[in-house]
């Protein structure tokens, strides 16, 4: 059974929730983040989840932390070490030994690289390994400027055989791959002894209902799930699926061919008569309006049980389809039982069979090109190849 372990509001304050370096990459809910721990894999794999995003299209990010034979803890991929995340790791450190790994599996995920520094100093005898060929925009910038600890910071050895924890861990590094002004890198890592594999962005697979972090503040999903500025939403259980369904489809397709264009001159003359005009409501405005058909579209993203984000295929891994079906090919055979990747759902109770499948969009991308949910993911690979920010496409 999995248990999840999260503090409630009785004992819990702002300061506890404080993330006060949000400024660096604002995102919602800016400098105040909740954490849900669940136990994934009994006494040996837990997740940490917290929620970011933007205009409330909200879902969310996830740290894993996997206890090792030896005594000790790895974490994959740090979230932001508020009070209350910290707490709850500590309870772990108490029961299971020290942090003694703190990996960063990306180098082009600010999302992920911000929390590295500030997490590796609330355990200062964590080593931190890191992918190898990490870059920063618009100045490549040393990672002592970034925040991460000079001495105890290592690159992650190209042969996972080299690394200090392969006695129980494997990983395979995708990339580095050409993006023109950066590179796209991320690393598998794939835990023997519960056969669990740690991803970051490559796969996810999508939840029909909101995940439970979530549901922690629905406010974001009740605000989807509106229908134009004026309506007064109730807070349900068939709203908050609603709202959740349409979030998903901003996330992952930016404009979805369901969602019709709103004259802006109607946005602000709605605004002035919305029942909620706070700045929690954008001031009542609201340039949304879902067409009919929409619930198709989340529909056949939600029946493939694993995913390869849209964007990832349509403006990153097309550049470098055989490199990405190569390491598909090595990540297989480990024959893994779970993925828990650090968005959407988790665990996905899977095999290496439908993870190579997920990745047929690159041996067949026809399909893409012939869905319109993915129009503007196609417009915006295109304009960034005729301005010469990514080379051209390979499929």
């Amino acid at each position: 059974m999995i248990k999840t372990r999260r503090t409630t509001s009785s004992n819990i304050s702002p300061e506890d929730t404080s993330w006060p370096f949000w400024p660096i990459v604002p995102l919602y809910p800016y400098g105040q983040r909740r954490t849900l721990r669940t136990e994934v894999v009994k006494d040996t794999i837990w997740t940490f989840e917290q929620c970011q995003g933007i205009l409330y299209v909200v879902v969310p990010i996830r740290m894993t932390v996997v206890r090792l034979e030896k005594g000790g803890l790895l974490v994959y991929a740090p979230v932001a070490p508020t009070g209350e995340c910290i707490s709850l790791v500590n309870e772990l450190v108490g029961a299971y030994g020290d942090v003694k790994y703190i990996i960063l599996p990306t180098v082009s995920g600010i999302e992920h690289k911000v929390f590295v520094g500030p997490f590796a100093r609330c355990f200062p005898k964590a080593q931190v390994f890191i992918s190898p060929d990490q870059w920063s925009f618009p100045l490549n910038l040393p990672l002592s400027w970034l925040g991460f600890p000079g001495e105890r910071t290592h690159k992650l050895p190209l042969n996972s055989q080299e690394s200090p924890f392969a006695d129980e861990f494997d990983y395979e590094i995708l990339g580095p791959l050409d993006l023109g002004l950066g590179i796209f890198q991320e690393v598998a890592f794939y835990h023997k002894r519960s056969h669990t594999l740690l991803l970051t962005d490559s796969i996810i697979s999508i939840p029909s209902e909101p995940p439970e972090i979530i549901k922690i503040d629905p406010y974001p999903l009740l605000f989807h799930a509106k229908e134009n500025g004026l309506e007064i939403i109730e807070d349900t259980i068939q709203n908050r699926i609603k709202g959740w369904q349409r979030i998903v489809l901003f996330s992952l397709y930016f404009r979805p061919s369901s969602l019709g264009v709103v004259k802006w001159g109607r946005v602000f003359k709605n605004a002035f008569k919305a029942p909620d005009r706070s700045r929690k409501a954008y001031f009542g405005l609201f340039p949304f309006q879902w067409n009919e058909g929409w619930e198709s579209s989340f529909k056949e993203l939600y029946l493939q049980p694993l995913i390869v984000a849209p964007i990832l295929q349509g403006v990153i891994f097309n550049r470098s389809p055989l490199e990405v079906l190569s390491w598909v090919d090595k990540v297989s055979l480990w024959g893994f039982e779970r993925i828990i990747p650090a968005h959407f759902s988790a665990p996905i109770q899977t095999n290496s069979s439908q993870f190579r499948e997920a990745f047929d969009c690159l041996r067949y991308p026809k399909h893409n090109l012939e869905n319109d949910d993915f129009q503007l993911i196609r417009d915006i690979e295109k304009r960034l190849t005729q301005i010469g920010v990514t080379p051209p496409s390979k499929l």
